[in-house]
């Protein structure tokens, strides 16, 4: 099968861990294996996060310079080829000899009256404590919200991708059979401007997005969205949450997910399911074959769809 397999920044540096190239050189190496193993027998696309990475290089700009803040199109960029070598390095020493990958830069067009940017909504960066985002706001201006943790976080624009400029030369590189490794981020927020001229945007477009329309473009058979929690689940964080298994789109329009979070990953694997794409999956990058096989995870179909096999929600089978 053709997947596109969806990274989240915090699968690759997990929350509270510290913010070294240690550190996450041991989690693409994590990452790596499951990803392998996935490609000895499907042709994977490889997307990504970059949210802690790009709140990273942001803090060590300004450290530099607080009155010039760099762009974030610009970080996103850099984290694109940071995080895309330490994922196609890793994954080459995993994979058998002779394998091929290759890592691109990927620009997304977005629309410039997106209304994403009346209100910002996706994390960025560390975790904050409440003095800190105090400073934060007032040395930057930067927008904040509390977490479900009680920490604090960087919000920023995250419009919706129109346009993945360059699919010619990751088919090409598909056709050459080799596993590639693309929209970083997001892909780098890019419009058009009043000359017609491609020029970066202030924003970070949500990366399962963005995957999600990869997948459709490539025709892609599965999309997987892989995180550091387990499943999407009804009422997170609260005594009565439940974990869901098998689903469709329209049982999951009936649920209140956080639109910082797990909201744009089920959005993503709608958009994708009912696109045509035959089955999106969000779970634990370690269930990555499991979730495929739909034996983990939240998996999504059509509502007219068959499952290969029926799970409810505790992942106990139902025939």
């Amino acid at each position: 099968m053709r997947i596109v397999v969806a990274l989240g920044g915090n699968a690759l540096l997990q929350r509270g861990q510290p913010m070294t190239a240690a550190a996450q050189l041991a989690n693409v190496r994590i990452a790596a294996t499951a990803l392998a193993d996935l490609a000895r027998d499907h042709q994977i696309i490889v997307a990504h996060g970059n949210g802690p990475q790009v709140g990273l290089l942001a803090l060590q700009a300004a450290a530099y310079d607080p009155e010039k803040l760099w762009p974030l199109d610009v970080l996103g960029a850099e984290t694109d080829g940071m995080i895309g070598y330490l994922i196609e390095q890793e994954l080459m020493n995993a994979l058998p000899a002779g394998s091929r990958c290759a890592t691109l830069l990927s620009r997304v067009e977005i629309d410039a009256k997106d209304p994403a940017f009346e209100k910002p909504s996706k994390p960025i960066g560390p975790v904050y404590t409440a003095s800190e985002a105090r400073r934060a706001t007032t040395d930057h201006g930067w927008t904040m919200v509390t977490e479900a943790t009680g920490g604090q976080r960087r919000v920023v624009p995250s419009p919706l991708p129109l346009r993945i400029l360059g699919i010619e030369a990751i088919n090409a590189l598909l056709n050459a059979d080799h596993c590639v490794i693309c929209a970083g981020g997001g892909g780098i927020p890019v419009l058009r401007n009043a000359d017609g001229a491609m020029e970066g945007v202030e924003a970070v477009i949500d990366k399962d997005r963005t995957a999600a329309l990869l997948a459709t473009e490539l025709k892609a058979d599965a999309l997987l969205l892989l995180t550091d929690v387990e499943a999407v689940f009804e009422n997170f964080g609260q005594a009565n949450q439940h974990l869901i298994g098998m689903t469709t789109p329209k049982a999951l329009a009936k649920l209140d997910l956080a639109p910082g979070s797990m909201g744009p990953k089920v959005s993503a694997a709608v958009a994708f399911v009912q696109g045509g794409g035959a089955f999106a999956g969000i779970g634990q990058l370690s269930d990555a074959r499991a979730i495929l096989e739909q034996r983990a995870g939240t998996n999504i179909l059509s509502d007219a769809a068959k499952p290969l096999k029926v799970w409810d929600n505790e992942g106990g089978a139902l025939d």
